[in-house]
């Protein structure tokens, strides 16, 4: 006699948030091998575009990288100004990506600028109304130091983004300059502190502009916030 057959198997549910796997690196491959343009640079919140393009911001302190990483993950040296004077960059930069499914914000470095303290203001007054007011803001990449770890200033802007329930991803950045055992530490406690953060994905992306790592990772976590592509879009 036939064993009666068991319960059917259960399939397994795929993490929509994971992006190591070779699909996901793969995806997020494809939309970065497309072209990116910069848009436009806007002084004000009211010269943005209007908010129909999924975007990902680039926040953190000046100095940290923003333009470089950028330039890492499009792989085009010049798209975004790179500078080693701390903020420098005065307005919010958008770039367009794979020709409308995704843009890319590379708001200006908080916490330290050689600008009069009123600019400042206005700069700071600016980023942390678009955090808040941004509806198509998908993401942030929260960009720190892997030299210097978590400062005041980030921890200000970390509780910011969980008020306004604006999901983020910490980004460390210049992770070559870095010894591993202090760079495994910095991971272990920022892990630690963003499974107390609302908002907050639970894994940092360790990352190196000069060497490439991390930034395959980094895009295929992108790729899953922009639009999915036309039947007309190359491999």
């Amino acid at each position: 006699m036939s064993a009666a057959p068991g319960p059917e198997p259960v399939p397994a549910v795929r993490d929509p948030d994971r992006y190591d796997d070779a699909a996901s690196i793969e995806a997020g491959r494809k939309l970065f091998a497309q072209p990116a343009t910069f848009l436009l640079g806007v002084a004000r919140l009211g010269q943005l575009p209007p908010a129909m393009v999924p975007e990902v911001a680039m926040a953190g302190r000046s100095n940290v990288g923003k333009s470089s990483l950028i330039n890492a993950l499009t792989g085009r040296n010049g798209l975004a100004r790179t500078s080693n004077t701390p903020g420098r960059t005065q307005e919010i930069n958008l770039f367009d990506l794979a020709g409308g499914r995704l843009t890319l914000v590379d708001l200006p470095g908080y916490g330290y600028a050689k600008a009069p303290k009123e600019v400042v203001e206005r700069w700071t007054r600016a980023v942390f109304d678009y955090l808040r007011g941004r509806p198509n803001l998908m993401r942030v990449c929260l960009l720190i130091d892997a030299r210097h770890g978590l400062k005041k200033v980030d921890e200000e802007v970390m509780d910011l983004l969980a008020k306004a329930a604006v999901p983020f991803q910490v980004v460390l950045t210049k992770a070559d300059l870095v010894r591993g055992g202090d760079l495994s530490k910095l991971v272990r406690d920022l892990e630690g502190r963003l499974a107390r953060t609302a908002a907050a994905l639970p894994h940092p992306i360790v990352t190196s502009s000069r060497q490439q790592q991390g930034i395959d990772l980094l895009r295929a976590a992108i790729a899953k916030l922009a639009r999915p592509p036309t039947d007309t879009t190359p491999p």
